[in-house]
């Protein structure tokens, strides 16, 4: 077993079922957190719960830069009008890797569907649902407030990249806000090396009295070696070294079965991007009066919210992951193209893999190759290999197998893995 970072194993202890609990509660207490409710109400409604939000988070450090990122959303799909829309910002600057992001989310607003008949169908009453009360705890309090007291806790400490911790407004209606912000972020050019989402998070009984409160499902987009599943790999190696009581299963598609979350923007952006989920949904109380803290397990949501720290905290400390890709320009046609720098060596029957070093190595240990068979869900060996840029395997056949490199600090925090793959060619 691989030595454990006390630094990151403290930061683990320090997450709070009792907040998260209380924070979950207090979401419910807004009565709804509903895209078309009250913005000025000072009880009720989602400007009421924004704006506690807010506060809150500004309350924990001085160093947390919080704003409400705010935007006016247009009509479209399920969004019977144009809304005033904000999504909770705080961010934990960086040290030497301050352009390097990693991002915390889940969505506070709610939502309760109320059916009225029209002709033989039954259709949502848009007006009704906005005025309904919808509790929304386990959808999605709870990953809100995961994103809460991961900000109160990690905002004590300091890290090389920068930490950003978003309560996303509009996922309900669309997954608006969370668009908005990755499109924004791709436009901007941020350098962001993961989004860890959280949503229905809260609950370990599903509908059918079936109980798992001690596994999480994990989901990561196609394909095989994208950056979202390399970083669904590393959440679970990560996640499971710090909290061995939980066990996070990977399911190898975006979401649910014809569902979505804030995550998806970020991976079709081009962001590595995961979603958290419960194992066991309770399907009758998602989107109904029915999802109250009294069918929550605060205790399960916090559970969740270790793994989200140790992962945090080992990624944000980590060095870059290599590169491991370089872009080359052909001698015939004169266009640009990429290829991984992997090759059969001199003998034409080993794997030569080179690489080169990204930002601030000044607390590298080395690197390690990683491996893993093509049908492999998970990695499978490792070879370290040091401060060197290259390392040769014998008798190895390159078309047969996946290899990787990662980075590792003195510390042992380790980057996930630059994988070698065959990536799209590049046009002028």
């Amino acid at each position: 077993m691989k030595a454990l970072n006390p630094q990151v194993e403290k930061i683990v202890a320090e997450i709070s079922a009792e907040r998260v609990g209380a924070a979950m509660k207090k979401l419910e207490g807004f009565g709804t957190r509903d895209l078309f409710s009250s913005l000025d109400n000072p009880k009720r409604g989602i400007g009421a719960a924004a704006r506690w939000i807010r506060d809150e988070m500004a309350s924990y450090s001085p160093r947390l830069q919080v704003r409400l990122d705010e935007h006016d959303a247009k009509k479209r799909g399920w969004m019977i009008r144009n809304v005033k829309l904000m999504n909770v910002v705080a961010a934990l600057p960086g040290t030497t890797q301050k352009e390097r992001q990693i991002l915390i989310t889940g969505h506070y607003d709610s939502l309760s569907m109320v059916w009225k008949k029209v002709g033989e169908l039954n259709r949502v009453d848009w007006e009704a649902t906005a005025a309904a009360d919808a509790p929304g705890v386990s959808d999605d309090a709870s990953g809100t407030a995961a994103v809460m007291e991961l900000a109160r806790v990690l905002s004590a400490y300091e890290f090389e990249k920068t930490l950003v911790f978003v309560a996303f407004s509009g996922e309900e209606y669309g997954l608006v806000g969370s668009e908005l912000y990755a499109k924004r972020a791709k436009e901007e050019k941020h350098v962001i090396d993961a989004v860890l989402n959280n949503d229905v998070i809260g609950n370990d009984v599903a509908g059918n009295g079936r109980t798992s409160g001690t596994g999480v499902r994990l989901f990561s987009e196609d394909p095989i070696d994208s950056g979202s599943r390399t970083l669904a790999r590393y959440v679970k190696e990560i996640g499971e070294r710090y909290v061995p009581a939980m066990t996070v299963n990977l399911v190898f598609r975006a979401d649910r079965f014809s569902r979505s979350g804030d995550h998806m923007p970020f991976d079709r952006a081009g962001f590595p991007a995961v979603r958290f989920t419960t194992t066991a949904e309770f399907y009758a109380n998602q989107h109904s009066a029915t999802d109250t803290f009294a069918n929550a397990s605060p205790a399960y949501a916090a559970r969740v919210t270790k793994l989200n720290a140790a992962v945090t905290a080992t990624l944000a400390l980590a060095p870059p992951a290599p590169d491991v890709i370089s872009t080359t320009k052909s001698p015939t046609t004169g266009l640009e193209f990429t290829l991984p720098n992997l090759n059969r060596g001199k003998s034409g029957y080993d794997a030569l893999l080179q690489w080169k070093e990204i930002g601030d190595v000044t607390d590298l240990a080395g690197y390690a190759v990683v491996w893993r068979e093509s049908i492999s869900p998970y990695w499978q060996k490792e070879f370290w290999v040091g401060p060197g840029k290259e390392f040769r395997l014998s008798d190895v056949s390159i078309d047969d197998i996946v290899l990787g490199v990662k980075a590792v600090d003195k510390e042992g925090n380790e980057s996930p893995a630059a994988v070698y793959r065959i990536v799209p060619r590049l046009v002028p």
